[in-house]
């Protein structure tokens, strides 16, 4: 669930309760960087940066209540950085400082001077999609089954910002706005997937999620339940499910935006709802975090939805294998082996790495379909977090290529990839001894290559493949990116896939 905000563009106000200023550090100098200010603006800030009380550094603020200025009650300044490195990431984080202040100081409408997000980008309207997504993304918040206080009805929770420019802004500037906020009410759907506690989001639930958010839009839905699953051979999926009492389910979520065009792309999300390890039992310390293990399949969902709503000229398909990894009395034993749909054997020597077994069944039968390329997401690793913590999504890929149009659509996005090691040496530390494969390698070394090299096995060699390790990043950045929630889901990659998807 998330506090409400309304953003809009429109000519600037001659007066109101709060302005909202944006300045950046300027390059080789002492002074501040902002667009022409008035007078009396130009004054209050250049007497802040004398006292040393502002220098516009990355999540600064300084606020002045009951200051009287440009038709204004009160200032905000919020600074963005150095003015050189001001890109997406950093207007939204601009977003979330100004919003947490400007709440703590109880404002409700506010002012954006739009000259301030503007100056010095290369392009206005991506500059305000940007900070639009901060403000979206900033006011999330999972609150759906705290209870309320008597008083709630009395606390204004609606949020009112206004985007203000010299001239009326141009239709790129409002498609702009229109398009943060789809993007960003499908990634806040996502987030609120994966904070649902795992017995308020069940393989069914989420299903019945992917349904009911794809009424309106021209996305095909369709849910196979375990008998399906079970004959169409998912042997990973099926025997992961054993341990509990939640049947599984698969969702196919189809989107043909250009209809006459045979080429489209695959995303596939793990949907993990909750992982216990199964029999290979996870430490009980912070196991409750384990509903996050559905966050790829969570964004996959979202990210579908996004495309949808957006109308995009593109096909498109995700699939998303959904279970939980539980302890029942049917659980797989370490040592079982299962084959997969296309007639891998596979020995289990660890249960608690069940992702990449419900992953392999997905992604040999997304390869039959053909794809342009597959693209695969999941909190796959613990091993990622050592490698590359909890602000880089590692990738995994051979294909340079492919490698390219990732890194150039997590730079639009603004979202931050690191390439990770894939080769034939991982492969091989794959191989079992009673099976074709065995689920974890035997000398512990390069776990996300090694679950990469794994999931390679079930993808069509010709087709260009890329796995997305979010281990590290599907929840808890907070510390990292002040736009995600504290200690929540991030929808992370979602931005991403929308822009990938629009490049292959």
């Amino acid at each position: 669930m998330s506090h409400t905000i309304t953003v809009s563009v429109s000519k600037r106000a001659t007066q109101g309760s709060t302005l909202v200023v944006f300045a950046s550090k300027a390059s080789g100098k002492k002074s501040v960087a902002t667009p022409k200010l008035s007078k009396d603006l130009a004054a209050l800030l250049s007497q802040a940066e004398s006292d040393e009380i502002f220098s516009g550094s990355k999540k600064e603020s300084l606020f002045f209540r009951a200051h009287p200025t440009d038709g204004f009650d009160h200032v905000l300044f919020v600074g963005l950085g150095e003015s050189k490195s001001v890109n997406g990431d950093a207007l939204k984080t601009g977003a979330a400082t100004a919003l947490t202040k400007l709440r703590a100081e109880k404002i409700t409408h506010f002012e954006v001077l739009g000259s301030s997000l503007t100056l010095g980008q290369k392009d206005s309207a991506e500059a305000v999609q940007a900070f639009a997504e901060g403000l979206y993304l900033s006011v999330y918040e999972y609150s759906e089954l705290k209870s309320k206080p008597k008083d709630d009805k009395k606390k204004n929770k609606e949020l009112h910002a206004t985007i203000g420019f010299d001239q009326a802004p141009s239709a790129a500037i409002k498609k702009a706005l229109e398009r943060a906020e789809i993007i960003s009410e499908c990634q806040n759907f996502a987030r609120r997937l994966g904070d649902s506690p795992g017995n308020y989001m069940t393989p069914t639930i989420l299903a019945n999620e992917a349904i009911k958010a794809a009424k309106g839009t021209k996305l095909k839905v369709t849910v196979w339940d375990k008998a399906r699953i079970k004959k169409e051979r998912f042997g990973g999926l099926s025997m992961v499910a054993q341990g509990s009492a939640q049947d599984p389910r698969f969702i196919i979520m189809e989107y043909k935006g250009a209809p006459s065009s045979k080429k489209h792309v695959a995303f596939v999300g793990k949907g993990l709802t909750f992982d216990c390890g199964g029999i290979s039992i996870k430490p009980s310390s912070s196991m409750e975090e384990m509903k996050y293990d559905m966050c790829g399949g969570a964004n996959v969902i979202a990210t579908m939805v996004a495309i949808a709503k957006l109308g995009l000229k593109i096909n498109v398909t995700g699939y998303v294998p959904s279970t939980e990894n539980m302890t029942g009395p049917a659980a797989a034993k370490p040592g079982d082996v299962y084959i997969a749909r296309n007639g891998k054997s596979v020995e289990v020597f660890n249960t608690d790495a069940e992702g990449r077994l419900i992953l392999s069944d997905a992604l040999v039968y997304a390869s039959e379909k053909k794809p342009a390329a597959i693209f695969d997401i999941a909190t796959l690793t613990g091993a990622i977090l050592m490698a590359l913590g909890n602000h880089y999504t590692g990738v995994f890929t051979r294909d340079q290529k492919l490698m390219k149009d990732i890194q150039g659509a997590a730079d639009a996005a603004c979202e931050l990839v690191w390439g990770m090691p894939l080769d034939d040496f991982h492969v091989e530390d794959m191989k079992g001894t009673h099976a074709d494969l065995c689920n974890i390698s035997g000398n512990r070394l390069a776990g996300s290559s090694t679950a990469a090299a794994f999931l390679e096995q079930f993808v069509d060699e010709d087709i260009p493949w890329a796995h997305f390790d979010i281990a590290g990043t599907g929840w808890n950045t907070n510390n990292r990116f002040p736009y995600h929630p504290k200690k929540c889901a991030t929808g992370i990659m979602v931005r991403t896939f929308i822009e990938l998807a629009q490049k292959i």
